[in-house]
């Protein structure tokens, strides 16, 4: 069967003190929706930026990243967990979910009942009014995987997280990246759990860090 999602011979690179640095090296990947993908490596290695292109956010040095067969910057239907959750402290849970959709034209009233259904699919619906100042590590995660969702993308990506959770909430987590995946999005993740590995369907490892003159 074909792939969904195809990573062929990525790489990138940029100058720093007069070297070019290459994170990763002739990155491939295939996946297809219904699946987890764990992305790992040391620190430095370069999966966040992996996710800044799969994001179409980055423009890769060498190699393609497609989508349905289509180059992924034609998409723009990409959902993005980052690690330090980036919600905005003077909106509640509901605002921030409800933001993105805001922005591109919808409605509040219909933007505020997809954030809050998607927050009572991840258990904090009672706390769709309160500020990201009064939420726990865990529920913030959730509110940024329920903005993440807002557009209903078919390619969810999410950076390390279960980096900065107790033990309860990164079983809350994983229990949401498998469903999310099971419901039939590809799910890519950055990560150094191995908790998160052992539920991927594959995981593609990168290479450290290398550097040319």
């Amino acid at each position: 069967m074909g792939a969904d999602l195809v990573v062929a011979n990525l790489s990138v690179e940029y100058r720093t003190s007069g070297d070019v640095v290459r994170p990763f090296e002739r990155v491939d990947l295939r996946a297809r929706y219904g699946e987890l993908v764990a992305l790992r490596g040391p620190s430095g290695c370069g999966k966040t930026t992996v996710l800044s292109v799969l994001a179409g956010q980055l423009t890769p040095a060498t190699g393609t990243v497609t989508l349905d067969g289509r180059p992924i910057e034609g998409h723009r239907t990409v959902g993005i967990v980052f690690q330090a959750f980036n919600l905005i402290p003077s909106l509640t849970a509901a605002e921030n979910v409800m933001a993105p959709l805001v922005l591109t034209g919808v409605s509040r009233r219909a933007a505020r009942a997809t954030a809050t259904r998607l927050l009572d699919e991840l258990g904090l619906v009672a706390r769709a009014d309160h500020r990201p100042g009064t939420l726990s590590g865990g529920e913030k995660q959730r509110v940024a995987f329920a903005r993440a969702l807002v557009h209903d993308p078919p390619l969810l990506l999410a950076d390390e997280p279960t980096a900065h959770l107790d033990a309860d909430h990164v079983g809350v987590v994983l229990d949401l990246l498998r469903g999310l995946a099971s419901g039939g999005r590809l799910v890519v993740v950055a990560t150094h759990d191995d908790r998160v590995s052992a539920l991927a369907d594959s995981v593609t490892q990168l290479d450290p860090s290398v550097v040319a003159a």
